[in-house]
């Protein structure tokens, strides 16, 4: 697994968040998606990007549920024909073609989608690079 990134963990530290396990539970799962993935904080959450780009941005706030956007980058691309990944998880929720969003409110929702949460991660790392 990729280490967790020291500022990330000070940065939830200082937040108190009342779901600070469920956030902890999906910095490990995304980390030990992908070798390459880096943590970092980005709009005020958890962020990963590969290669240097970043893919995965946690919102944390408000306080009531954990999302994971997946994206392509903070700049706006040209939307492609189709998704991005194939899939037929009930997880992502489409935004656009380049753009989807992934909720959980408890551990229990991360713990019982935890392979399916994994392989979408990775299916996104190699659709988008």
């Amino acid at each position: 697994m990729n280490a967790l990134n020291k500022d990330v963990t000070e940065f939830l530290d200082e937040l108190n968040h009342p779901l600070r396990l469920e956030i902890e539970q999906l910095r490990e799962l995304i980390l030990n998606a992908e070798t390459e993935l880096a943590e970092n904080i980005k709009w005020n959450g958890p962020n990963y990007s590969y290669r240097d780009t970043d893919r995965i941005t946690m919102k944390i706030q408000p306080p009531k549920a954990i999302q994971l956007i997946f994206h392509r980058g903070a700049k706006k691309l040209e939307q492609p024909k189709d998704r991005m990944i194939e899939t037929t998880s009930k997880l992502l929720v489409w935004k656009e073609n380049d753009r989807a969003i992934v909720t959980f409110k408890t551990v229990a929702d991360i713990q019982n989608n935890r392979a399916e949460l994994t392989e979408i991660v990775k299916k996104w790392l190699s659709a988008t690079c």
